[in-house]
Order: structure tokens, then C-alpha cells, then sequence
């Protein structure tokens, strides 16, 4: 950190600029570093109040059930449970053993511990994009782009509550995607390494790590593993992307890992036991069925292009790549010479210089197939899981909202490596205004999710408050003896609690409340 914070100084004083007329340009170096300054205290400012909001959080849904386990049978106890008789998911629940084995500290603090690692995966990861294109990285400018990602991750969709607070909901589909970008930043580290040992280690990893995503979440599995072997074919040697077999192996050992590791969920006796309690249905790929996945992935796509806010991704990567462009020294042009950084950019994300044309073509598009196909892939597991109803599950979208996000924000800080040396040069006025259009966008994003987390955060903390007497009431019931208390519905982002059937047998919050608080039986007050 230190030395991304000495390669980050300079840009708030960044060097003189060269060429006899200054006015103009340094006009444009105060005013990048002025709009990377905003934005990241707009889009922190948001996601800090989210951090904060995690002190408010509760216990509801499955909540419940995790809680009560984790504290009577263990973290390899719960890890059995949900092998044997829930779903298969031995490292969703191995995590959650772990985060409610201490009490609901752990759930207070998870929102923090995500926001922290996902900042600092995606500031390594823009720097090391930058680096590749040719590019000193501008740390605040970095910051301020991983922050707006996160804003509009957490409060542009419509299950924000799920995305970033309720902890099962971000066990299985926020944190993946955390774990994901470590993982890449990995591979990144450990392929091209000199030493075989850290070669050897980092493939390991990768075998490792794709085993427990598999058996942590489905839909992240699908979309990465879609990623993944993309890029393998992609990094064939005889496609000159890549000199060795190395990325190529690296992406065929996580693919493997994953599989193994849905194997492993889909045969353990909790899944079998969970695909029995569904109805008969048409089988995935019958010609009913996909129409009808069809439908429901236009539908999740109707509601995420009806959210303009994502197009501040793009805008936020575009002032990254101006920064950055403008930290990096250029001279002025001969008159009559081309500017800009085709040579530079000809090598797009570390692209090998002797890939072909097409080559490179594929890896600027493969971002595309990736969100199409995956979001079609998280359709149908929703689909197949929950039934019609299955994609209004939004909290699973985060599996391709967020290489949605990357992809945008990357197109933008191409363009601006591309576009930037031009007008910083002759035409510094027009990369001004460029670097205005941009911040106002993405400003106005920002500003578009307030009235949202305003209503987040007054539900949120007035349920904990609710919650909080509730539950010091029925503990001094429960002390004076009491096997049957009485339980008010708190009801949050469209959760489930105690009381959502008439049926008291089929009623597991219900159940998992009673095992919680030591009685035999709740009854609605």
C-alpha cells in the first residue's frame, strides 16, 4: 500500500506540463485531479453510510437458522448440516460458520470487510490495467473509479438490502465476486512469475479456489467458469496472446475446480433432498422451457437497462483514462505528425505483441458474451431453482452485474487512453470539457441513489430498534421459563419471517426462532 500511495502523490501536484502554452493545460491538471477528489467523496460518502448501516442489521430469514447453528453445532457441524440436509453448499456454509460462530458481531462488520477487499481487488487490478496500456497509475483517480463501481453495485438495483446487508444473501452472491477478483489478481501474479515454485502455487490456487466457489454459489460458478474458458481459448499459444501454455493451464485448472466443485453440491444428499421437496418439471432444455428462460432474462434485463445510474461506469473509467493519460508524459507533436497511443494501446490489457489483429479484437469483445451469456446462465439456474419467479432474485444478479460494471468502466478507460494524448496536447480545452461531461454523469448517478439508501437506511434502523426491544423482551420471558413467547413480524427488503404461512409445521423461520432463543414454540403477537 505504501508504494501505491508514493505512486499516487504526484497526482494531486502533477508534473509541469510541457510546451509553451501552459494556460489551458493547467487548467485541465487541476481540474482531473479536482474531479477524481469529488467523485471519490461522492461515491465514498455512499458507500460509507452502507458500511455504516451494517451496525443496524438484524437477524431475519435465514438468519435465523445460520444463527443457531453456528452456535450449537459448530463451524464443521453447520458445514455437515448443510451438506446432508440443506443444499450442498459446504463452503457457504464453512463461511457462515464462521461469521455468526462469534455472535452478531460478524454480521455488523461483513459490509466493511467486503467494501475494504473489493476497493483495494479493483484498485490493483485498474493498476495493473493502467501499467499494461502504458500508464503511470493515478492512485485517487483508481479509488475514485473502484468506489463509484461499488455505489452502483450496492444502491442502483432493487435488492440493495440483500446485495450488501443481509448476510446470507452476500455469503452466497457478493462475496464470491470479491474472492473472484483476488483470484484473478493471482493468476496475474503467479503465471508469468519466474520462480516455478510460485508458478506451482499460484495453479494450485486456482484448482483450490474454483472448488470452493463451486460449492459456494452456482451462479458465480456458471459466470466465471463462462469467463474462464473463453479466455483459455483466447490464450492458446497459436494464437500468439500468449507465449506459453501457463494462462491456458491456470483457466483449465479453475474451470476444473469449479466442476468438481458443483459436482460435489449437486450429489450431496442436501441438494437430492431439496430438488425432491420441488415439483415435476419440464426438463431445462425443452422448447418450453427456454422460451420461458428466454422471457425472464429479458425481463432481468429490462429492469437493469431501465437503471441509467450503470452508465456512470463507463463515465467514471473515462475519467480514469484521462487521468492517466495525463500523469504520463508526451511530447508536443512534429506539425503533420499522428498523436494519440495506438502503439501503446495496440497491446490492450497486456495483450502480446504479436497477437493478431483479431486476437486483440476478441479480447476487447470478450466481455460481452461473458455478461450475455452468463446472465442467461443465472436465468436459468433461477429459473430451474425458484421457478417462474426465480429472476425477480436480484441479489443473484451481482454474479454479471459487476463484470457489467467492469466491462463499461474498462471501454471507458480505453477510450481515454486512447482519445486523451490528443487533447491534452493541442487541445487541452476539449479534454476539459470531456472531463466535465464525465464527472457531471457520474455526479448525477451518485446523486440518483441517495433518495434510494435515505430509504434503506430509516428502514434499517428503525427495524433494529424494533428489533432490538423485541428481542430483550422475549430473552426475559425465556429466563423466567416461558416454552411458548410471543413474536411480532419485523418485515425487511421482502424477507422472510416467522409467520409467511398458515401452515405452523411448514413454518421453518418460525422454527429456526424457537431453536434460537431456547423455547418450544412462537406465536404471533
Amino acid at each position: 500500500m505504501s508504494t501505491m500511495a508514493a505512486e499516487g502523490e504526484d497526482l494531486v501536484t502533477p508534473s509541469p506540463p510541457t510546451g509553451p502554452n501552459t494556460g489551458p493545460r493547467h487548467l485541465l491538471r487541476t481540474l482531473l485531479p479536482a474531479a477524481a477528489a469529488t467523485l471519490a467523496a461522492a461515491a465514498g460518502a455512499l458507500v460509507a453510510i452502507g458500511c455504516f448501516l451494517g451496525l443496524y442489521t438484524r437477524p431475519t430469514s435465514d438468519d435465523w437458522c445460520a444463527a443457531w447453528k453456528a452456535r450449537d453445532l459448530g463451524v464443521l457441524g453447520i458445514t455437515a448440516d448443510f451438506y446432508t440436509t440443506q443444499n450442498g453448499r459446504i463452503t457457504n456454509a464453512f463461511l457462515s460458520g464462521l461469521l455468526y460462530g462469534g455472535g452478531p458481531a460478524g454480521t455488523k462488520i461483513l459490509p466493511t470487510l467486503i467494501t475494504v477487499s473489493l476497493t483495494a481487488a479493483l484498485v490493483l487490478l485498474g493498476r495493473r490495467l493502467l501499467r499494461a496500456l502504458g500508464h503511470a497509475p493515478p492512485l485517487l483517480a483508481l479509488t475514485a473509479c473502484a468506489l463509484a463501481l461499488q455505489a452502483l453495485l450496492y444502491f442502483a438495483g432493487t435488492r440493495s438490502y440483500q446485495v450488501l446487508l443481509w448476510a446470507p444473501a452476500t455469503i452466497s452472491h457478493t462475496v464470491p465476486s470479491v474472492i473472484g477478483l483476488w483470484a484473478l489478481l493471482l493468476a496475474l501474479a503467479t503465471v508469468t512469475h519466474p520462480r516455478r515454485a510460485v508458478r506451482t502455487a499460484g495453479l494450485a490456487g486456482a484448482l483450490l479456489i474454483g472448488f470452493a466457489l463451486g460449492t459456494l454459489s452456482e451462479p458465480f460458478a456458471l459466470v466465471s467458469g463462462l469467463l474462464a474458458a473463453l479466455t483459455a481459448l483466447l490464450c492458446l499459444p497459436r494464437l500468439r496472446l500468449a507465449t506459453t501454455w501457463r494462462p491456458f493451464t491456470w483457466c483449465l485448472l479453475w474451470c476444473a475446480g469449479l466442476a468438481c466443485g458443483l459436482a460435489v453440491l449437486y450429489t450431496s444428499p442436501g441438494a437430492r433432498w431439496r430438488r425432491a421437496q420441488q415439483p415435476q418439471k419440464p426438463p431445462l432444455l425443452s422448447a418450453g422451457e427456454l422460451r420461458a428462460t428466454f422471457e425472464d432474462w429479458l425481463r432481468m434485463w429490462d429492469t437493469v437497462t431501465g437503471q441509467w445510474a450503470y452508465l456512470a461506469a463507463a463515465a467514471a473509467g473515462l475519467l480514469l483514462g484521462l487521468a492517466a493519460t495525463l500523469r504520463t508524459p508526451h511530447p508536443p507533436p512534429p506539425p503533420g505528425a499522428r498523436t494519440g497511443t495506438g502503439a501503446r494501446t495496440g497491446a490492450v490489457a497486456g495483450a502480446g505483441a504479436g497477437a493478431g489483429r483479431m486476437t486483440r479484437a476478441a479480447l476487447l469483445l470478450l466481455p460481452l458474451p461473458v455478461v450475455i451469456l452468463g446472465s442467461f446462465a443465472v436465468a436459468a439456474g433461477l429459473r430451474s431453482g425458484y421457478g417462474p419467479t426465480g429472476w425477480t432474485y436480484a441479489r443473484t444478479w451481482t454474479s454479471f452485474l459487476l463484470p457489467m460494471e467492469l466491462a463499461l468502466c474498462g471501454y471507458g478507460v480505453l477510450l481515454g487512453a486512447w482519445a486523451g494524448p490528443r487533447p491534452a496536447v493541442r487541445r487541452p480545452a476539449a479534454a476539459a470539457a470531456a472531463t466535465t461531461a464525465a464527472l457531471c454523469l457520474t455526479l448525477a448517478a451518485m446523486a440518483s441513489l441517495v433518495p434510494h439508501l435515505q430509504q434503506l437506511t430509516t428502514t434499517t434502523v428503525a427495524r433494529s430498534i424494533a428489533w432490538d426491544a423485541q428481542n430483550t423482551r422475549i430473552r426475559a420471558e425465556a429466563a423466567r421459563g416461558a416454552t411458548d413467547v410471543g413474536y411480532r413480524p419485523l418485515h425487511i427488503a421482502s424477507l422472510a419471517e416467522p409467520f409467511f404461512t398458515t401452515d405452523y409445521d411448514r413454518d421453518w423461520v418460525a422454527a429456526c426462532v424457537s431453536r434460537w432463543y431456547g423455547v418450544d414454540r412462537i406465536h404471533r403477537r
